[in-house]
C-alpha cells in the first residue's frame, strides 16, 4: 500500500518507526544518497527537494489516484491522519503533538544535523562551529528533558508522531557529544522507545538496507555537501 523511498538516516527512520508501529503494508525502496540516487529524475518527481524520505500512498483515503508526500514531518502527519493513530483526535492533544513535531523539524533535527556535519564530516575542524552546535544540541536536549519531567511521552502519556520524530535524532547522541546521564528524563524516554518491538523492527530493516557510513569517500562527500542552485537547474 505504501511505497517508502528511504535511506538509513534519522529522517528515514521516522517513517519506518510509524509503519512498523501501525502495521501498514509497505515496500521499502532504498535511495542511496551517498551514490546520488536522490538526484534521479524518477525520485525528483516524488521529492522535489531531492531529499529522503518520501512516500507514495497507492490507496489514499479519498479513493483517488496514488498520492506522493515528501518531508518527514508531513509524512508522519499524513500517515497519522490516514490511520487515525499516533495523533490525538481532540483539539488540545492534537495541538500538543503537532507543535512538538514542528519543534523537532525546526530545531532538534537541523541543529543536531549541523552538529554531525561539523563534528564528523567537515574537512576542517572549526572550533566555533563545533562549539556552537554542540551547545545548541545540549540546549535542545535540555528542553526535551524538562518536557519529559512530568509525562511519559513528548505530547503526554501516549506515544505519538512527536516521539517518532525526535527519537531517531537522539540515537546518535555520542556523535553529538551528548551524555544521556545528564538528561535523566530524556534517558528514561529514550530507553522506553528503544525497547518497543516496532522500534527494533524498524532498525532491523535499516541494517538490512545499509550497514556502512553514508559518507565513506570523497565522491559521497561531494554529492551530499557540494550541491547548490546549479543542482536544481
Amino acid at each position: 500500500m505504501i511505497d517508502l523511498y528511504y535511506w538509513t538516516t534519522p529522517n528515514g527512520h521516522k517513517i519506518t518507526l510509524f509503519l512498523e508501529e501501525a502495521g501498514l503494508d509497505y515496500k521499502l525502496i532504498p535511495i542511496n544518497i551517498g551514490k546520488g540516487d536522490q538526484f534521479k529524475p524518477e525520485f525528483l518527481n516524488i521529492a522535489p527537494n531531492n531529499r529522503i524520505p518520501a512516500i507514495v500512498d497507492q490507496a489514499p483515503a479519498d479513493g483517488g489516484s496514488p498520492i506522493s508526500i515528501f518531508e518527514s514531518g508531513a509524512i508522519l502527519q499524513y500517515l497519522a491522519e490516514k490511520t487515525g493513530r499516533f495523533l490525538p483526535a481532540d483539539l488540545r492533544g492534537r495541538t500538543e503533538t503537532v507543535q512538538w513535531l514542528h519543534w523537532q523539524m525546526g530545531g532538534l533535527g537541523p541543529m543536531a544535523g549541523q552538529n554531525h556535519h561539523f563534528n564528523q564530516y567537515a574537512p576542517e575542524k572549526i572550533e566555533y562551529a563545533i562549539d556552537r552546535y554542540v551547545r545548541e544540541t545540549a540546549r535542545l536536549y535540555g528542553v526535551l528533558n524538562k518536557r519529559l519531567a512530568d509525562r511519559e511521552f513528548v505530547a503526554g502519556n501516549e506515544y505519538t508522531i512527536a516521539d517518532m520524530a525526535s527519537y531517531p535524532w537522539i540515537v546518535s547522541h555520542p556523535k553529538q557529544q551528548q551524555n544521556l546521564d545528564d538528561f535523566p528524563n530524556l534517558k528514561r524516554w529514550f530507553n522506553t522507545i528503544a525497547e518497543r518491538p516496532a522500534t527494533k523492527r524498524a532498525y532491523a530493516r535499516a541494517a538490512e538496507v545499509n550497514s556502512q557510513p553514508t559518507v565513506h569517500d570523497e565522491e559521497a562527500r561531494k554529492l551530499l555537501f557540494g550541491q547548490g542552485a546549479h543542482t536544481v537547474k
